[in-house]
Order: C-alpha cells, then structure tokens, then sequence
C-alpha cells in the first residue's frame, strides 16, 4: 500500500513550473485522446494551439483571444481572491448568468431611449445581480455554516432555468415572431457593447478585465485586505488572532467574485452574445476554475492564464470544424489541463511512500 506523506520544503522551482509541466502533460495526453478518436494527433495540436495566432486566418483569431479572455480573467481574479482564502466560490457560472439577466433587464426596461448612462447603470446592475446570487450562498455560510461548495453550485441550476425563462418569457423580444431570445443590443447603440477599435476584439469588457488585474494586484500585495485574504488561506487560527472576521471575509470574498462574474456576462451579453438567449452561458464560470488555479491564484498569472484558455477556446472551436472532432473532446482536452496542474501541485507538496503496516 502507499500513502502520501507531506514533503518538509516542497521545491521552489518546482512549485513555479507546475503550470507549464501541466500544459505540456496536457499536450501529451491530450495526442492520445485524439489518436484513439481517429485524428492526427499533431494537426489537432497545432490547429488549437499555432493556427489561431499564426495561421491563414490569424488575423482575425488574435482579436477573438480578447473576446474569449476578458470574461475568464474577470471571472477568475475574483474567484482567485476567495480561493487563497480558502472560500471555494464554485458557482460562478450562475452569477455570470444572473448579472447578464439583470443588466440586459435594466437596457431593455428603458429602450429605445438613447443616453449615455444607459451602459454604465447596466453595468452597474450586472454586478448587482452577480453579487446578489452570490450573497446567497455566503449568507448561508456565515449564518447556518452550510457548505458553500454546494449551495453555490446548486444555484448555477437555478440561474440556468432563468435563464431559459428570461429568454422564453419576461425578456423575450415582443417583435421576434415569437422566437426565444431576447432584442439584440447591436442594433441599439446606447446599451451596446462594441469594438473599441476595429477587429481588435477589445471591448469594455477586456478593459475592465485588464483594470481588474492591476486593482487584484494591488490590493493582495499593497493593501490590509489583501493580507487578511493571504494569512486567512494560510494560517486561519493566526488570521483569527490576528483580528480577521471569517464571516465579513467570506461575504467579501464571494461579493467580490459574484460582482465580477455578474459584470462579465454583462460585458458579454451586450458586446459578442448579443443577447438573452437560451444557450447564452457557455461555462465561461467554470473554465474560470482552471484559469484561476493555472494563473497560481496570482493577478498576473491569471492573465496569461486567461490568453491561454482563450486559445484552447479559439483552436478547439477549428479543430471541430476543420477536423470533425467533438465538442467533448475539446471539453475533456481543457479539463485535463486541471487534472495534470492538480496532479502536479500535489506531486510537488507530497511525496509518495509505503504505508507503515498496522501491527495485529
């Protein structure tokens, strides 16, 4: 039998390479997997991972890494924040969810008018929803100490069948010949979310994903919050001692996590979706798991995390459509990078040794 036994000093060099070990195992596992279903394995690698950035069409696909990146980063900073706190956010896929319904509500409510605080208060009321469906499973947590990995979850569910009624229903575009989905925010400028340069791809949202960065930086490093986030993770009798509240923590960390995942699917419900619509949600909030734990929980490594997800997004939607692979397996090729980078950082804490045998 083995067992795994806590290393005294893991290895520094190998706690930083962990991330590209993972990418590369991935690589390597990910061949296989596309061996066995009949295709190249090296097409299929360089399709997902060279052809969007120097490809026939890589002109184009570069702008669409912003596209793809914004929300995960967004997603993935606030969730960063909580996880080094040890406040496991696993439903951020319904915050995003919920924070596009209500901000797309609040431009439908007032359309056609045309002002310039349309947007903004949009914005402003998709953080409300994401932080709101938050609250939810904080509340829950600090006041009857239900496990917030669950609840959190659960409500993803929840957010999803709104979803499908906001777009059958309540926000459905009354002159849409009785077609699910909501009006298109293309073709009504004041809650729009466009270009702000021409086939770029960058729009407001990788702005405020790229602002979110810095801020995340600078409050972990620079700031008492930030300290109480990283001594909470690490030592939570010592960040208790210390004067840190656990429950004003947890509701920080899920408020802040929930408002950003409710500002990204208003970024994005208003500026590449286009709209409400059934199949609206496309798991940017658990992709942004990935993206957190491969970024190592930190601001910057988030954002080459994030342009790394998005690539794998971009080449696995051409590798399905240039080389017939399936959907699931380009969602089982992103999860392995998951498997391998957990796989690894327990490798690199832990070491594996025989089991004494109990005496009888």
């Amino acid at each position: 039998m083995l067992k795994l036994e806590k290393r005294p000093s893991p290895s520094v060099f190998w706690s930083r390479a962990t991330p590209v070990l993972a990418v590369a195992l991935t690589m390597v596992a990910g061949s296989a997997m596309f061996a066995l279903l009949g295709k190249n394995p090296v097409e299929a690698i360089r399709t997902i991972f060279w052809d969007p950035l120097f490809g026939e069409f890589a002109w184009y696909l570069r702008g669409q890494l912003l596209v793809k990146a914004g929300p995960l980063i967004l997603i993935a900073v606030g969730l960063s924040l909580g996880f080094r706190a040890g406040i496991w956010n696993i439903g951020a896929e319904g915050q995003y969810i919920m924070g596009a319904i209500i901000g797309a509500a609040v431009g439908l409510a007032v359309f056609p008018t045309e002002n310039r605080l349309i947007f903004p208060l949009m914005v402003v009321a998709g953080a409300f929803g994401g932080w709101a469906w938050a609250m939810i499973p904080a509340l829950l947590k600090t006041r009857f100490n239900t496990n917030e990995i669950l609840v959190s979850l659960m409500l993803v569910y929840v957010a999803q069948t709104i979803l499908a009624m906001a777009s059958t229903g309540f926000l459905r575009n009354p002159e849409g010949a009785g077609f699910p989905g909501s009006r298109n925010f293309s073709s009504y400028p004041a809650a729009a979310n466009p270009e702000l340069i021409a086939g770029s791809g960058l729009h407001w949202g990788g702005v405020a994903a790229l602002a979110t960065v810095v801020a995340a930086y600078v409050l972990l490093q620079r700031h008492l919050f930030g300290f109480q986030v990283k001594l909470s993770g690490q030592a939570p009798r010592a960040a208790r001692f210390a004067g840190v509240k656990p429950e004003r923590l947890v509701l920080a960390c899920m408020g802040i996590a929930g408002a950003l995942a409710g500002v990204a699917g208003l970024f994005e419900v208003t500026g590449p979706a286009g709209q409400i619509s059934i199949d609206f949600n496309v798991g940017y909030g658990f992709t942004a798991i990935i993206v957190a734990f491969l970024g190592r929980l930190n601001p910057v490594g988030i954002l080459f995390a994030g342009l790394l997800m998005a690539l794998t997004y971009i080449g696995g939607e051409m590798a399905s459509t240039n080389l017939g692979l399936p959907s699931a397996a380009i969602q089982a090729f992103q999860g392995m990078l998951l498997f391998f980078l957990l796989a690894c950082d327990i490798l690199t804490n832990y070491r594996i040794v025989p089991a004494a045998k109990e005496a009888r």
